[in-house]
């Protein structure tokens, strides 16, 4: 992997992470692909839809979302990402807190990178 790319995806995390603190769905949908899915421990795929749809409506809000980048591995047009991150915010009127390990799978399209699936799983130590 040359450094253009390992800079390329760092900014489409970080772009991602602030997308997803700002609770706007015009900037969230612009980090993601049509198919994006976001696999979670709780409840298993959630589709982009039902992702933009929970977060448009205020059932799920994000206050803060950090993650130190693990590693980054471009294999030609994808590139997986993983990194422990750490977010705060909201779920039905109820505070969430997480601590997680997420790997992000990238796909380059038209010369951009998107994210085509986050899959997200506990940090337990």
């Amino acid at each position: 992997m040359i450094d253009t790319e390992m800079h390329e995806l760092t900014r489409c995390e970080d772009a991602f992470n602030a997308a997803m603190t700002s609770n706007d769905v015009g900037l969230i949908a612009n980090c993601i692909s049509d198919d994006w899915v976001l696999v979670t421990p709780e409840v298993g795929p959630v589709s982009r839809e039902g992702m933009l749809s929970a977060i448009e409506s205020g059932v799920l809000s994000h206050d803060t979302m950090t993650k130190k980048i693990a590693r980054v591995k471009v294999y030609g047009d994808v590139a997986v990402v993983t990194g422990r991150g750490q977010n705060t915010g909201t779920f039905r009127g109820e505070a969430i807190k997480a601590d997680e390990w997420i790997t992000d799978i990238y796909r380059k399209m038209d010369g951009e990178w998107k994210c085509v699936l986050t899959h997200l799983s506990p940090a337990l130590g």
